[in-house]
């Protein structure tokens, strides 16, 4: 292909890019096989666009005018309700498989324009078979920023804006500015802290009702082998991910005494190599799960120690998945995930149609299936309710002991702090108030506190809020 041609077909228009050759142009099979001649594909007028979705009467219109939900003059036209899309800045979180099929859906939407994507990792080979925007030159770099590169260079009409980096780096001022955001994250403390920044951000009025210009929607998108989901979380008024994180088993830790003397499994020999024997053989350098030649090292010590105790099954691909705790992603999945989420932020953005209520689950090992159900906001919700959680512990519980009760229970912390009305009683951060209350951790509570007395408690996974608890002596 020559580069006038390529150039030629990144600046023609998307409607074209979808029309196709009339099936009279098509070859046929002569034979006693021969398929029934393919239908033309609709052109764009007869498809539609977001206007017809817009200014087309429907079943579900509203008592002010003809749009499903919500309130919107379009006597201007479907030109001015189009432009709330169009103007509209949307955050994209994650660049892996879900989030290039998120930012193909929204740059072929041919609506919206300005996209910020935000992605942490880098690109590693195995990403080529299905993150499509990625190819083996950019292999090593970030990927937001080569995803970025991609749409933009394909679809000038897009202006997406990459950020390589973690989320936690940015403060609420930086979320404020967006209409939406589309999470494909793939891992569960990072979606907490998502939504936790995201509910944050309402601002309620006198009555104590969400301000709905304060509101994000954030649409929350995930896939594992041939099941995902996807669902709407508008922060205060629908359920939150915290709300569903039952459904969330935790990680099961493996004894470090089975990993180093009785291993039964591939990944017992994996956890082995990269847990005991790196250290051991590189104690100035950090394993990078990102550098080929690090993970082949992990492989080969993995495969011997197999060999040794019998064990097979220890693959390369399988020292990925166990170091890098990866997810197995079916292409086709990603796709319908990704396609119901960008379904979704077009229609809370455009007013065209009502939005989900509020979860979507796929699981294509059962055939072409899906189902939606409402997902019941949690009473005790820590992040979209206000609500004073209530234990009841023996006196002589030591301070440890209830911070470890915090971390292993239905709250499931990773670092907390905790103060009372009077006095902190254990705080993480700086290192010199950590060490000064580092004492009280082996002291009873009834030394420290009196019983019935609200704490209050922080943790990282809850960005700028914190837990109210009132503990009782029994």
């Amino acid at each position: 292909m020559t580069a006038s041609t390529t150039s030629s077909n990144i600046k023609r228009d998307a409607s074209e890019m979808m029309t196709c050759t009339s099936t009279t142009d098509l070859p046929h099979n002569n034979g006693n096989d021969v398929a029934p001649p393919l239908r033309r594909p609709l052109s764009r007028r007869q498809r539609g666009t977001l206007s017809t979705l817009l200014t087309r009467k429907s079943p579900f219109a509203n008592e002010t005018g003809s749009l499903p939900i919500g309130e919107l003059d379009v006597s201007a036209g479907a030109g001015g309700a189009s432009s709330l899309v169009r103007n509209a800045k949307i955050l994209v979180v994650g660049a892996g498989g879900l989030g290039c099929e998120i930012l193909k859906n929204l740059a072929m939407s041919c609506v919206v324009r300005d996209v910020v994507v935000m992605d942490l990792d880098t690109i590693d080979v195995t990403n080529l078979n299905r993150q499509f925007l990625f190819r083996s030159s950019d292999v090593g770099y970030p990927k937001a920023e080569r995803a970025a590169k991609f749409i933009n260079e394909r679809c000038p009409w897009m202006n997406v804006v990459p950020y390589h980096g973690k989320i936690q780096d940015k403060d609420a001022d930086f979320y404020r500015q967006f209409k939406v955001v589309l999470s494909g994250l793939d891992n569960v403390e990072a979606r907490r802290w998502l939504n936790g920044m995201i509910n944050n951000l309402v601002e309620f009025d006198s009555d104590g009702d969400p301000i709905p210009e304060t509101i994000i929607p954030l649409v929350d998108g995930g896939t594992e082998g041939f099941s995902g989901q996807a669902r709407l979380i508008l922060p205060r008024i629908t359920s939150c991910f915290e709300c569903s994180l039952d459904a969330f088993a935790p990680s099961a830790a493996v004894p470090l005494c089975t990993i180093a003397e009785t291993p039964r499994i591939p990944e017992h020999c994996i956890a082995y190599a990269y847990v005991l024997q790196w250290p051991r053989e590189f104690p100035d350098r950090k394993l990078d799960a990102d550098s080929p030649g690090d993970m082949k090292w992990v492989y080969e010590r993995a495969l011997e120690r197999g060999e040794k105790y019998g064990i097979a099954g220890v693959t390369y691909m399988l020292t990925l998945g166990v170091v890098k705790n990866i997810i197995p992603a079916v292409a086709s999945t990603n796709a319908i995930v990704s396609a119901v989420c960008v379904n979704e932020a077009m229609k809370v953005l455009s007013f065209c149609s009502q939005s989900l209520n509020t979860y979507m689950m796929y699981m294509g090992s059962e055939g072409i299936y899906s189902h939606t159900f409402v997902y019941e906001q949690k009473a005790t919700c820590p992040v979209c309710t206000a609500h004073t959680h209530r234990l009841s512990l023996p006196s002589d519980t030591t301070l440890n002991s209830l911070l470890q009760q915090l971390c292993d229970g239905e709250f499931r912390l990773k670092a907390p702090s905790i103060t009372s009305s009077s006095k902190t009683l254990y705080m993480r951060k700086p290192v010199a108030l950590e060490k000064a209350t580092r004492v009280n951790l082996d002291k009873p509570l009834k030394e420290l506190m009196a019983s019935g007395e609200e704490l209050v408690v922080t943790d990282p996974v809850f960005p700028d809020t914190s837990l109210g608890l009132v503990v009782t002596f029994v």
